[in-house]
């Protein structure tokens, strides 16, 4: 019975063979380190940005996903390097003999199976953000104004600090301001006709103006940040309403965190498919040493060729056995033929 894919590993092949292994296992576990760092950075921006982003949206199970499969690949890495390490000295490799079949095991089915969930992860899941963040941008611009509604007291500094830091106003633009109620009811002057006409002018009841909060201005424009009236062209001389980038952010806050978290998926969906590449290679060295070596006793210098391969044949037949068995159930038995009926005995007359 012929092993899965043989291959001829003489002494320097073996010795080159656990050489390279080492230095693709340190690969790895740098892989790993830095698909953890990355993975970890976007659940931090994630964590932070939460309030913008609405609860449904699946984007978050990319980092949790990709932070174990980074773990695992890390611990592959380790443990990688030391066998192929030990396995150049004969007197240190016999402790990893039994450390390698479980290694290999965790590495395909644990490591491998992680690794592609979340690849399948980073390249579905980036599109989800678009309606994530439209639905949660709209949410906390309409709860701007609940400073003292319980669950909803931080939702002003939170849109304020987001607007300041990444040079946003709104969702899609400083307007969408213009079609939600930002000024909290208990700064409302009810006695004054102006705020009475606007409140009942609109069909919800909501105080609707053409301004916006101090956050969306522009502190390096050299003219005073103007909030209000911004729709009026006579209510501030020298002020184009057409060209609002002189005096307030252009860029809506939807467009810049869309960029900015799939900028940070599109750089760990690189780092993970490194990271996968690299562990296919350790594992699969792991696993020609591993047989080479027990073939000689476990003796990386011993006398003589060996054949690593991938699995013995007996698996191959076993496999190819259930395949016929498989056929054979599946086949449909032949029709069986009805019971023929004997032929009436006659009666012999009686001498």
């Amino acid at each position: 019975m012929a092993p899965v894919l043989p291959l001829v590993l003489p002494l320097q092949p073996r010795i080159r063979l656990a050489q390279g292994l080492w230095l693709l296992s340190w690969l790895l576990a740098l892989a790993g380190g830095l698909t953890l760092l990355c993975s970890g950075h976007l659940l931090v921006q994630l964590w932070q940005l939460g309030t913008f982003l609405a609860p449904s949206c699946p984007f978050t199970a990319l980092p949790q996903v990709a932070l174990a499969a980074g773990a695992v690949a890390l611990g592959t890495g380790l443990l990688g390097a030391g066998a192929s390490r030990a396995s150049l000295d004969a007197a240190q490799y016999p402790p990893w003999r039994r450390v390698l079949g479980p290694l290999l095991v965790a590495g395909t089915a644990g490591g491998g199976g992680l690794l592609v969930l979340a690849l399948g992860l980073a390249l579905a899941l980036p599109g989800s953000l678009d309606t994530g963040l439209e639905e949660g941008l709209g949410a906390a611009m309409a709860h701007y104004k609940d400073t003292e509604v319980p669950g909803h007291c931080q939702a002003k500094r939170l849109l304020d600090e987001l607007q300041l830091r990444h040079h946003c106003c709104g969702r899609h633009g400083y307007k969408d301001w213009f079609g939600v109620q930002w000024v909290s009811s208990r700064y409302l002057d009810p006695n004054d006709q102006d705020v009475v006409d606007r409140i009942q002018s609109n069909v919800e009841g909501l105080y609707l103006i053409d301004g916006v909060p101090f956050s969306c201005c522009n502190p390096h424009s050299p003219r005073p940040c103007l909030q209000s009236q911004l729709s009026d062209p006579h209510a501030h001389p020298l002020f184009d309403p057409r060209q609002p980038n002189l005096n307030l952010w252009a860029q809506g806050c939807h467009g810049v965190l869309l960029r900015h978290l799939q900028g940070l998926a599109s750089t760990l969906g690189s780092m993970l498919a490194v990271t996968f590449l690299l562990q296919i290679l350790v594992l699969l060295g792991l696993r020609y040493l591993q047989t080479a070596l027990e073939g000689l006793g476990g003796v990386i210098d011993g006398e003589g060729e060996t054949q690593g391969y991938l699995f013995p044949g007996g698996l191959r037949d076993m496999l190819k056995t259930a395949w016929l068995l498989g056929e054979v159930a599946h086949r449909p038995a032949p029709e069986e033929a009805p019971p023929t009926e004997a032929p009436p005995k006659e009666d012999l007359p009686e001498a």
